[in-house]
């Protein structure tokens, strides 16, 4: 096994970490966002920040289905702002 686990195959205590790590990181992609002028994304990662946080105790020991959907939602989120603010080209300026 390389060291990477299912959802059904982490602990609850596993569940609770990644749970909380990735809030983590929609928080601070919601900071970034803000800085770079985007409202609404920053909304929505704020948002889905506090769902899972506010869930976490459920999702990390009764509802992994819905523990799943949330993870998925938020890295796919995280990657749509990366993707668009974090890493786009440099536009050449002329001197």
């Amino acid at each position: 096994m390389d060291g990477s686990k299912t959802i059904t195959q982490m602990s609850v205590r596993e569940r609770q970490d990644i749970l909380a790590a990735v809030a983590e990181a929609l928080e601070l992609s919601a900071e970034e966002a803000l800085s770079e002028g985007n409202r609404g994304f920053a909304v929505n990662s704020q948002s889905l920040a506090l769902t899972i946080r506010g869930s976490a105790d459920t999702l990390a020991s009764e509802d992994l289905r819905a523990a799943e959907i949330l993870l998925q939602q938020a890295m796919t989120l995280i990657e749509g702002f990366r993707l668009r603010y974090m890493e786009r080209p440099q536009t050449p300026t002329l001197q």
